[in-house]
């Protein structure tokens, strides 16, 4: 297995924690526990839980799901309240664990034997975790040339530096990647080779990209080559939509709405494009997947995927951190999942969302065409995700000789909030000591929760900041 050897010395050094252990005894037929300190179940004031869920069925609609204090012992469930709410081991509930690595098999199929899953507290605790394991303070990690701006607000308290790679419509380009390594000076760089690459490539937070399959075995090559291990934040992974097609072409995109549903697991995996898991043939991804945008947010809730070995090293800081995700949500998402949907509702509620983030997206993407002025702004339409990235020929701007990209980014900024529009100023994404010589200014859009109805007026408000800034009309 690859990459055995990354592990910092903290998290090297961690040991199994002595009360967990204890657990494993409890599994002994006829153990008679006066040791772990944990409440009784039967104390616990929750005494039943109700949710109403969409229908995955052949009838549409809203049913009950419902969870008892004892519904293993009376045979309607693997997974009750008792037990959820008690505490766990690390791991995350065996019961969640066994659906979700089912799920993961499905999904992704990872090409070697020794994966396992492990339930965490969501993808930015994950990677903060992340951050932890693999690295020591000084160490430098490789990133997106624009990037998830929690990679810098998690990494730069542990004292890493970044060495941001350039991009194009597809995600990182795999001979930039080969380039930096393999020129990599370590007297002028004061820090070893990096060993860490972070990247999120499906629906790629800030720009929209997603990275092809062949792009993906590119880069994955110049990882083996220089013995790099992959940070891959995936969470909108199951958020894949067909090609965005233009406002003349009516007929085509209302077709493309109605597509059928997939008549099986199988067909469903097959129109998205692989991720970094499916194609690690040496164990060096650790693939951190969300259900905070599949289900909600607020359940803090995701898992991650790895080899063993990595995986183990996790349980054990969860033991002395978060130990698990909150039982409520382990249970809920249990009784949905498995009890309720199964794998195969479980797809029929991703190709949903598929259908209905592509309709948000179309929306707005037909009002920056009927909009924002074409000699000035470009875009390129993403296929997956929640973001679109628009960029801007700020040397167009009547006071480019006089001002600073930074600073007309920044007018623009706040022109739009002053329309009425909020949007995220490309900086915000990029290495803070790159922020003043920036050349290029970029807004990220997003598509995900503003009502299809809202979106072309928040464009048209844009747009009036941009020509209002760039003198296409007089400001009032």
């Amino acid at each position: 297995m690859a990459c055995i050897d990354i592990f910092s010395r903290e998290c090297a050094s961690r040991k199994t924690s002595i009360m967990q252990g204890m657990h494993h005894t409890l599994r002994w037929p006829g153990i008679r526990s006066l040791g772990p300190g944990a409440p009784a179940a039967e104390y616990f004031p929750f005494h039943g839980m109700r949710f109403t869920v969409p229908s995955m069925g052949d009838r549409p609609g809203l049913h009950n799901v419902s969870a008892g204090s004892h519904d293993r012992q009376h045979g309607l469930s693997t997974f009750d309240i008792s037990l959820a709410l008690q505490y766990g081991q690390g791991r995350g509930s065996a019961q969640l664990i066994e659906f979700i690595s089912e799920h993961v098999k499905l999904s992704h199929d990872p090409p070697y034997k020794d994966w396992s899953c492990v339930l965490t507290a969501g993808n930015t605790s994950a990677l903060d975790i992340a951050l932890r394991m693999f690295g020591e303070p000084g160490n430098h990690i490789l990133i997106e040339e624009y990037a998830y701006p929690v990679i810098f607000e998690a990494g730069t308290p542990l004292s890493y530096h970044f060495v941001s790679v350039k991009m194009d419509s597809l995600g990182l380009l795999p001979r930039e990647l080969d380039t930096i390594l393999s020129e990599w000076d370590e007297g002028a760089r004061g820090s070893t080779k990096p060993h860490l690459l972070y990247v999120v490539s499906t629906g790629q937070n800030p720009t929209g990209a997603t990275t092809t399959l062949d792009r993906k075995l590119d880069i994955y090559r110049v990882m083996q080559k220089h013995n790099i291990y992959i940070l891959e934040d995936d969470p909108y992974y199951f958020i894949q939509m067909s090609q965005y097609t233009r406002l003349g072409d009516r007929m085509a995109l209302t077709e493309a709405r109605r597509r059928p549903s997939p008549a099986s697991i199988e067909e469903f995996i097959e129109g998205l494009v692989p991720n970094y898991l499916h194609i690690d043939v040496d164990g060096r991804v650790f693939r951190m997947h969300s259900f905070s945008k599949i289900i909600a947010p607020g359940a803090r809730m995701g898992w991650l995927t790895a080899s063993r070995q990595v995986t183990e090293r996790v349980v054990r800081i969860h033991e002395t951190s978060v130990q698990n995700p909150s039982g409520f949500s382990q249970l809920a998402l249990f009784k949905l999942l498995h009890d309720d949907w199964g794998s195969i509702g479980f797809m029929k509620w991703l190709w949903h969302l598929q259908s209905e983030y592509t309709r948000r997206r179309n929306a707005l993407l037909d009002a920056i065409e009927l909009h924002l002025p074409k000699a000035i702004v470009t875009y390129v339409a993403p296929t997956s995700g929640f973001f679109v990235w628009i960029s801007l020929d700020w040397r167009k701007h009547p006071d480019a000789m006089a001002k600073s990209a930074r600073v007309i980014e920044q007018e623009l900024y706040d022109g739009a909030i002053e329309c009425g529009t909020l949007v995220v100023p490309g900086r915000w994404f990029i290495v803070e000591e790159s922020r003043d010589s920036m050349q290029e200014v970029h807004f990220r859009l997003t598509f995900a929760a503003v009502p299809v109805d809202v979106i072309e007026e928040a464009i048209e408000c844009l747009a009036l900041a941009i020509k209002r800034a760039f003198g296409f009309v007089a400001v009032a």
